[in-house]
């Protein structure tokens, strides 16, 4: 039988035309519907995960706090993101295929080394501390269900070093993409809330302010899902992942797709995560952290469901770690010119393995200290990502204008006037949220 493989060139300008990939092994693949079926599902991936790894344990406690406080009434802003999740990271989609280098070296490469540092030492702080709250999470949630954080939290960091340690992308991203889909029974979770249909279409729909109107509180709470659904480090780990991957031009419009689908159900997971606390709202608890609103929830259903959203909440945590993790390392690897690939092993890139260790090991040791201050940790990550997001986005849509180093995949026209929209706004809600975190007494209740 023969075989059909279909080859690939190197990275390089936008008129060298790339051919479709595809080999396959043992017959010849006549149908276009298989034939594209199988390249999605070779490009699949680095989309769904940049994107489901962002509802990481943050996100767990910021859309059930909206959800504990303000019930189904602020859903449409979760929908209003989808849009602006994707077209921030399909831009970092073109950028990646089209240079098959990170975001960190096409910053330093274009925009010079003080302002390639600026953004590499920005990434690597927020990216660690919010590490901090990630295993701080795993904490919360090993104590609700009784496991000595102690041996649970250094349990969960080796598992995390061990998944990156066999020198396989492949094999790294299907463990990845696994427990992405165990975000899916976050769907189980709302459902056994038995949350309204028409309540749930009307908060989606019908912007409607809860009661209590406009106050400080919900003001820096909308803002807090902003700033909890588009996150600095997602640039650096798409566009990293791509290129690790080596993903090429005829990829693009499954790259699209995939981060799409990833941007689709991270924002219905999101708005299952609210579903959960409007269910926790509607009987009559109050919200203090997602770990307690799992007790109150399984107060009311059944031991199943408590330990499915502490599940998920170490699952959120470990996905947000180990992507986080990554784009620390990628970043770094790439402005050392060290190798800095998940295709090596340890042994021919030990400077990106070893910025990986310690950022992991690090954050969970910090957690594990008696008394360790994990709120002051936990605001200035929210005041530094709120300083870092503005400036990092400016920086993708710059070099999206490039046509040089773009060609035909360079901004259009109507990329530019949705993208500098979106910057603007996030610029202003970034700016707000800082200053709001800052300085809790700015913005006084009337």
């Amino acid at each position: 039988m023969n075989n059909k493989t279909l080859t690939m060139p190197a990275p390089g300008p936008v008129s060298e035309m790339a051919t479709e990939v595809l080999p396959v092994r043992g017959r010849v693949v006549k149908s276009k519907w298989t034939r594209d079926l199988l390249t999605f599902l070779m490009v699949f991936g680095p989309g769904l995960i940049v994107m489901v790894a962002d509802n990481d344990a943050g996100a767990v406690s910021t859309y059930s706090q909206a959800g504990a406080q303000y019930g189904t009434h602020l859903l449409w802003v979760v929908l209003l993101l989808l849009p602006v999740t994707y077209f921030i990271q399909e831009m970092v989609v073109r950028l990646g295929i089209a240079t098959g280098k990170g975001h960190a070296a096409m910053i330093y490469q274009r925009f010079g080394k003080w302002w390639g540092l600026f953004s590499l030492i920005d990434l690597e702080i927020v990216n660690f501390l919010t590490l901090v709250t990630e295993f701080a999470a795993i904490d919360l949630a090993l104590t609700k269900m009784g496991v000595d954080p102690r041996f649970g939290v250094p349990l969960v960091a080796a598992g995390l070093v061990l998944i990156v340690l066999s020198g396989s992308y492949r094999r790294w991203e299907r463990i990845v993409v696994f427990l992405c889909a165990l975000d899916l029974v976050w769907f189980a979770i709302a459902f056994a809330t038995r949350p309204p249909l028409a309540q749930i279409v009307r908060g989606s729909l019908m912007p409607v302010m809860p009661a209590g109107g406009l106050t400080p509180d919900l003001v820096f709470l909308v803002i807090a899902i902003v700033g909890t659904t588009v996150a600095p480090w997602q640039l650096f780990f798409q566009q990293s992942c791509i290129a690790d991957k080596r993903l090429r031009f005829a990829d693009v419009k499954w790259a699209r797709l995939d981060t799409f689908l990833g941007a689709c159900i991270t924002i219905t997971v999101a708005g299952c995560m609210m579903l959960a606390g409007n269910a926790s709202l509607a009987h009559g608890f109050k919200f203090t952290d997602p770990a307690q609103m799992a007790m109150d929830i399984g107060s009311f259903t059944n031991g199943f469901f408590r330990n499915a959203i502490l599940l998920m909440m170490i699952n959120a945590a470990v996905l947000g770690t180990t992507a986080i993790s990554l784009s620390s390392s990628w970043a770094y690897g790439e402005v050392r010119g060290w190798p800095h690939s998940l295709q090596l092993p340890v042994k021919k890139a030990p400077g990106f393995y070893l910025v990986y260790l310690l950022s992991v090991a690090a954050a969970a040791g910090l957690v594990l200290i008696p008394r360790a201050p994990l709120q002051l940790i936990i605001l200035g990550v929210q005041v530094l990502a709120g300083v870092m997001l503005p400036s990092a986005i400016i920086f993708l849509q710059l070099l999206l204008n490039d046509k040089e180093l773009l060609g035909e995949y360079a901004n259009k026209p109507w990329n530019n006037a949705v993208n500098w929209t979106i910057i603007i706004v996030l610029f202003a809600l970034s700016l707000i949220l800082a200053a709001q975190v800052a300085a809790p007494n700015l913005f006084p209740a009337s």
